[in-house]
């Protein structure tokens, strides 16, 4: 295969379309090509997790609020969070991607970075991505979009550019040329209030922020401004962050939310999911853990951890699911939004001589490998 220049690396970042949408319409033949919303019922406050894209088509958006999505057409169906089975999804995914290269990100349920670059040369991209997209449909019925680029940012976007069912590769050398006409909100770290100041200035596409005013940029959004541009340009790192399981002082698994919710609904799906993860890890690694953590992080990136030690060390997905729900609970309030989630274990310490319960399973649980 070619061989790429040196430093440059090459990353795919896949993202599964419409990720908790897609699963309910996969699991309900009756809900295939209908515009369906996903999330807690409009009584509750519910928000918006995902809309299929033929309800997307009528207006409805993540994080809208579900009275508002339900009053746009009678024809959209809201669905409630799966019971479960999103994290089993995810393994998956997270399998077939770790299956082509080790180098393997997991970012949320349904997202991850690769590190294709000792995987396939610059003329092998298109035809591994289309495979990776094969196995996926194939494995899980679903579809997922995939963008590449030389780092992160770059790789993201065009994942984004790409959808739905996509696969869009830009090839090195020219993340300028792709880039520049392109809306500012495809950025990452560019919310509603950063946008709103951009638009203000004129500044619409990543062209016009490659081009903005250095002092201007310092001015507005202080250290951020440098940081923003560089994203612009396509800059950014290609490098993957990887834990080693069995060395590790505490397991866990986090997601950032698309935008920031206070459904309650939609946050325990989410721990749920998570502590799911959390139990395989450990069970794969023979650790068993006293601690349960939930960390948390606000709409105004206030971050904080709430955790609760077990009466014995265990692997008990029941017991360790318990804790962390109600951990939850004590910390959801109306108008109390959340941009991130995250469950995790410590006071970790082998399995061995600790008599589980039966219905726990093997340590090994299975063959399932997953970084977080």
């Amino acid at each position: 295969m070619g061989e790429w220049p040196r430093p440059w690396r090459y990353i795919f970042h896949a993202d599964m379309d419409a990720f908790f949408a897609s699963v309910a319409q996969r699991d309900d033949p009756s809900l295939r090509d209908k515009p369906i919303v996903v999330g807690g019922p409009p009584e509750s406050r519910g928000v918006v997790a995902a809309a299929s894209y033929e309800a997307r088509k009528l207006g409805a958006r993540s994080a809208m609020p579900m009275a508002t999505a339900l009053r746009l057409s009678p024809d959209i169906i809201r669905v409630g969070h799966r019971k479960g089975g999103y994290g089993n999804i995810s393994r998956q995914v997270m399998t077939i991607l770790q299956r082509v290269t080790p180098h393997v990100q997991q970012i949320s349920v349904d997202e991850a970075y690769m590190d294709v670059t000792d995987v396939a040369g610059p003329e092998m991209l298109e035809p591994l991505g289309r495979e990776i997209k094969r196995r996926v449909r194939r494995a899980t019925g679903l579809a997922v979009t995939i963008g590449g680029g030389v780092t992160r940012t770059v790789a993201k976007v065009a994942s984004q550019v790409g959808k739905p069912d996509g696969l869009l590769i830009v090839p090195p050398a020219t993340e300028d040329e792709f880039l520049a006409p392109l809306d500012v909100s495809l950025l990452s770290g560019v919310g509603p209030v950063t946008l709103r100041a951009l638009n203000a200035r004129g500044i619409r596409t990543m062209g016009q922020l490659a081009e903005a005013d250095d002092d201007w940029l310092a001015k507005e959004f202080g250290t951020r401004g440098a940081w923003l541009k560089e994203r612009s340009l396509g800059g950014g790192s290609s490098e993957l962050e990887f834990e080693d399981e069995r060395q590790a002082k505490s397991i866990s698994s986090e997601t950032t939310m698309r935008t920031d919710t206070d459904d309650g609904e939609t946050l325990s799906g989410l721990v749920r999911d998570q502590g799911a993860e959390v139990v395989q890890q450990m069970r794969r690694s023979g650790l068993i853990a006293r601690t349960v953590r939930l960390k948390l992080r606000l709409a105004d990136f206030t971050t904080f951890t709430r955790q609760q030690s077990l009466p014995r060390p265990t692997d008990d997905e029941a017991a360790i699911l318990a804790v962390a729900d109600e951990l939850l609970r004590r910390e959801l309030a109306p108008g109390r939004e959340f941009r991130l989630i995250g469950v995790g274990v410590a006071s970790l310490e082998p399995a061995l001589d600790q008599p589980q319960e039966a219905e726990t399973g093997p340590a090994t649980g299975g063959q399932i490998r997953m970084r977080l």
